[in-house]
């Protein structure tokens, strides 16, 4: 396959998937290193960087959304209310757990300094954090990372993006 008839295939499947997209499957379907696969998503966010659309990414899996900056006529047309608002300390909560992640409510209570359980239930329920796994500790706590929607609601093309903003790293 050449490269113009793999980016519109890739571009197709993203289109159409109703979540995100592991990069294995799509190394399966277009019969492509991921290497290859990486090149053209690569090309596909240089070519959407003037567009409607995105590509988001977290860890392994893709996912085409639309661009944050479009958001308000995206509501409108679907006759949406406003984004969810988040609290302060939702959003201390969803900071620590973006920066530290994976991360457990006992790693996120020791660095706020205050009981947690019902703000990572509400991050939980409006989809912006996901349970990752468990800790290999005792009592096996549960590991907490964010997700796809987290990257769309801050207008974030990958955890990357958000790391290079991080003034601790400068």
């Amino acid at each position: 396959m050449d490269m113009p008839e793999a980016k519109a295939a890739l571009e197709s499947i993203l289109f159409v998937a109703d979540q995100p997209v592991e990069l294995v499957q799509l190394k399966r379907v277009l019969d492509m290193p991921v290497e290859a696969i990486e090149d053209l998503l690569s090309i596909l966010s240089e070519d959407y960087k003037e567009r409607g659309i995105r590509i988001a990414r977290l860890k392994d899996r893709v996912r085409m959304v639309t661009a944050p900056e479009s958001a308000p006529y995206v509501q409108a047309f679907l006759g949406l209310e406003q984004t969810v608002r988040l609290s302060a300390a939702a959003l201390e909560t969803l900071a620590i757990i973006a920066f530290k992640q994976p991360v457990t409510r006992s790693q996120v209570e020791s660095i706020r300094g205050v009981n947690s359980d019902g703000v990572m239930a509400t991050l939980e329920s409006h989809g912006l954090i996901e349970e990752l796994g468990q800790q290999d500790a005792p009592g096996r706590p549960l590991l907490y990372g964010t997700t796809m929607a987290f990257l769309q609601h801050f207008g974030l093309e990958s955890l990357e993006e958000l790391r290079a903003r991080d003034p601790e790293r400068e």
